[in-house]
């Protein structure tokens, strides 16, 4: 399952969300007929309405018609099944592919496993577990040298101050 949205709150008395998407392209909730809503129990809910409003999306479900029930989804994911992730152009990757790559510096240190990325308003940065506990790394061109899938590592450089 992919990640395209937070619930953050209830917007109005008749049962709609708003929506932080997790998208590059919020256009598709517009599009969405269903979608899965909860990360450890997912339930696959109908989408009644969707809308762009102010770089949120107000969502309405066709299960939920009231405040009170919308109150209940906030904070819960929205989800999609893998198969229906948006066609990426050549270089371009999910955030969610990183997760488990090695992360070796040009100097040929492993510095570990990265485990999640944390999406900022600048840049990501990627945590990295390993034998130094947590490192922090931006996802900036200075620091990244290579995404290489085909061999599970990320290639970058120390820049001072990192660690």
């Amino acid at each position: 399952m992919i990640v395209i949205g937070e619930i953050t709150k209830p917007h109005g008395v008749r049962g709609e969300v708003r929506v932080k998407p997790h998208t590059d392209e919020p256009a598709r909730f517009t599009w969405l007929e269903q979608v899965y809503v909860g990360a450890n129990n997912p339930q696959l809910m109908a989408v009644e309405q969707a809308r762009l409003h102010q770089g949120m999306i107000l969502l309405k479900f066709t299960e939920i018609s009231d405040r009170l029930s919308a109150e209940s989804l906030r904070g819960e994911w929205l989800m999609v099944p893998e198969d229906e992730a948006l066609p990426l152009e050549d270089g371009e990757y999910y955030l969610f592919q990183l997760q488990g790559l090695t992360v070796l510096t040009t100097d040929g240190e492993t510095l570990g496993t990265l485990i999640s990325v944390i999406e900022t308003g600048a840049n990501n940065v990627f945590v990295v577990q390993g034998d130094r506990g947590e490192l922090l790394l931006p996802d900036i061109d200075d620091v990244v040298q290579e995404i290489d899938f085909e061999n599970g590592r990320i290639l970058v450089t120390l820049l001072p101050g990192l660690i």
